[in-house]
């Protein structure tokens, strides 16, 4: 065993913070540098993908992964989860039917079903035989006729909102009901952020703006700038944690890569005369790209909705996405979308773009076009390894001796990416072997829902967001 290593962490996201937890628990000495004033400041995130259910182009074995992926991070962060399902409905002008679906459903029925034969405590998405349910047109009819249920607790409870608003000559049937959970960013943002204050290995260093990175014999020197003031230190080990500007700890360290920028953003809105109503996240499948493009519709306390509409006059944007060239490792976005990424978005497109979000859902759900604007969108740049943008899972990469480029997709591939870093630094020597059959977050179990639930809305109301989008639906599984 070597002495205790000095790792550097860049970038205090999902990834970045979720690898400072785990390595300070094993006691390395960590650095976690993080340019904004707090942590989870990236692109947003609402569920876990558990399967890869709204993505219908992707692989069966990146749908495979995503399952166990998101068992996994339900497991270590479930003060994360809502524990409210997903609907999926397919429009009636929609290429595909919803028999297609069926064939992958059984597979991660399936899937599931084995990890919990291997682990009963995989069981966390509900039991096996429940993961997905099926509902036909006669079905939802007779359920239009129920009364809302203020707590719901069966899936025919958490249909009724969905049948007594969503118009049923739109889309096809079956409607497929998943156990698809949410997860709450301003939550995750806050339980991390508590944990690491309480590690006395993590030293958190927010506001610092990385400089310049020199390769040394054994490891890295790094300057920083923290409320202007310079600073230079020295690690054993460099991670580079910093999301869409990933490429400039490439181009600092020296190393080059393909990879693709990809600007997203989800509006925010908000539905009062649902302000009590309880809903799942209802998906219509869409072909992205074009004006029928994927919505989706997920519900936060107090009547406010993310929303997600896969065009290019709502999510997505036509210029934005760009690739790495020969000359640098990191893509270059048109500066209109690096304005926003500095909080600069202006009051005209958050109207404009939210409001052609309202009109997209509306089509679907009639009712919700009263619906108004609630906030600025939460917004980000996502990273994409390679070339091709329909990829959704990706960890982690050794492009060189003592560093690691994360490059996570989904949050929930986080895990997967911290035991690949482990391993490496067993090999190195700096950790031993019998650390690679831990993976305990105990740092997380000791923390209190209520300081979780009130820094969680404090840190919304500094972003300027509404405190309903730092709460959940559903605390407890039921």
């Amino acid at each position: 065993m070597r002495n205790k290593a000095k790792i550097a962490i860049i970038g205090g996201g999902v990834a970045g913070s979720t690898t400072a937890l785990h390595l300070g628990q094993l006691g390395l000495d960590i650095t976690l540098f993080e340019k904004e004033d707090h942590i989870s400041s990236g692109p947003p995130y609402c569920h876990l993908h558990a399967g890869g259910n709204l993505y219908p182009d992707i692989s069966d074995t990146q749908c495979i992964t995503l399952l166990k992926q998101s068992i996994d991070f339900v497991r270590y962060f479930p003060f994360v989860v809502d524990y409210r399902p997903t609907v999926i409905a397919l429009p009636v002008r929609y290429k595909e039917t919803p028999t297609d679906l069926i064939p992958r459903l059984e597979l991660l029925t399936k899937e599931y079903e084995s990890l919990i034969k291997k682990d009963k405590a995989n069981e966390v998405l509900g039991k096996s035989e429940n993961y997905y349910t099926l509902y036909e047109r006669e079905a939802l009819e007779a359920l239009k006729k129920s009364p809302s249920v203020q707590e719901p607790k069966t899936f025919d409870e958490w249909m009724i909102p969905v049948v007594q608003n969503i118009d049923l000559d739109k889309v096809q049937f079956p409607l497929i009901l998943v156990q698809e959970y949410g997860l709450n960013l301003f939550r995750f943002g806050s339980g991390l952020e508590l944990a690491l204050k309480n590690l006395d290995s993590v030293k958190l260093s927010t506001r610092t703006a990385i400089e310049h990175i020199t390769k040394e014999k054994n490891g890295w020197k790094i300057s920083s700038t923290h409320n202007s003031k310079k600073n230079e230190m020295h690690f054993d080990y460099l991670i580079n944690a910093t999301g869409f500007r990933t490429g400039t700890i490439d181009d600092m360290v020296g190393v080059s890569t393909e990879r693709m920028v990809e600007f997203k953003a989800s509006y925010i809105s908000q539905w009062k005369e649902k302000e009590t109503t309880l809903f799942p996240e209802i998906i219509f499948h869409g072909e992205r790209g074009t004006p029928e493009g994927m919505g989706q519709f997920t519900p936060y306390p107090g009547g406010y909705f993310q929303l997600h509409g896969m065009t290019d006059d709502i999510t997505l944007y036509k210029d934005g996405l760009s690739n790495s060239t020969p000359s640098s490792a990191q893509p270059k976005l048109e500066s209109h979308f690096l304005e926003k990424l500095d909080q600069k978005w202006q009051e005209k497109e958050i109207n404009k773009r939210t409001e052609s979000a309202i009109e997209h859902l509306g089509k679907f759900i009639p009712a919700f076009k009263q619906a108004t604007v609630a906030s600025k969108p939460l917004f980000g740049a996502q990273q994409i390894p390679g070339t091709d943008p329909t990829l959704r899972v990706a960890e982690v990469s050794f492009p060189t001796e003592r560093y690691a480029r994360c490059e996570i997709v989904k949050v929930s591939s986080a895990l997967d990416m911290v035991d690949a870093i482990t391993k490496d630094l067993v090999t190195l020597g700096y950790l031993k072997e019998e650390v690679l059959k831990q993976r305990d977050l105990n740092y997380l179990k000791d923390l209190k829902e209520k300081e979780i639930h009130h820094h969680a809305q404090e840190s919304a109301q500094k972003r300027a967001y509404p405190t309903g989008l730092a709460r959940r639906n559903v605390a407890l599984s039921k």
